[in-house]
């Protein structure tokens, strides 16, 4: 009953209320990126979402798209701006992922939603991570974010499938305000926001 009605219409009307609280944010970062980045705001991108199908991602765009003389974008640290990093310090770089929600394609909470060429990588086990609606936030996001592992996240992924519920929902959610607020995990050690997953070895 929670997983198929009440968690989607919860979804719906708490996104709804948030976009319209956080409307004022939404348009001054968005003014602020435009100046920034010369009048793109937004980053769009595709992304699997529950059973593999694909959607349109939305978030606000924090970093350049420079290049090397191969062109070939240069590493994610060398073109995240100084807006850009306060942006995604604070998390605010989320705010636009309400309207995935409000569509339908993203849930509050869930796996976050990777890049289509890490589909074939998955083996069976992490494929059940595809089994729900990603989210804005998840079970893995409260539990070390970027400063884990690929398959540490993977496995706190399938854990929060396999355990979905109104109250395992809530923690999440809690967690989810208390780490923003302190900003915790949003790097590796290495200064890098994420590593590219390349599959595996498990």
């Amino acid at each position: 009953m929670y997983k198929s009605v009440i968690k989607p219409l919860a979804d719906f009307i708490f996104s709804v209320v948030a976009f319209i609280i956080l409307l004022p944010v939404f348009l001054i970062i968005t003014i602020f990126l435009i100046i920034c980045n010369r009048g793109n705001p937004f980053f769009f991108q595709r992304r699997p979402g529950k059973n593999d199908e694909m959607f349109f991602i939305v978030k606000f765009k924090t970093m350049t798209n420079q290049k090397d003389k191969y062109g070939h974008l240069l590493p994610d640290e060398n073109r995240t701006t100084k807006l850009g990093k306060i942006i995604r310090q604070t998390s605010l770089d989320e705010i636009p992922q309400l309207l995935n929600v409000i569509k339908g394609d993203m849930s509050f909470v869930g796996p976050r939603p990777l890049l289509p060429e890490y589909l074939p990588l998955y083996n069976s086990e992490q494929k059940k991570r595809h089994l729900v609606k990603p989210g804005i936030t998840g079970w893995a996001q409260i539990n070390g974010r970027n400063a884990i592992s690929w398959e540490k996240k993977f496995e706190l992924d399938v854990w929060y499938v396999e355990n979905l519920s109104f109250f395992t929902d809530l923690k999440i959610i809690i967690f989810t305000i208390k780490k923003v607020l302190i900003s915790h995990g949003i790097y590796q050690e290495t200064g890098k926001s994420v590593d590219v997953f390349k599959g595996s070895s498990l």
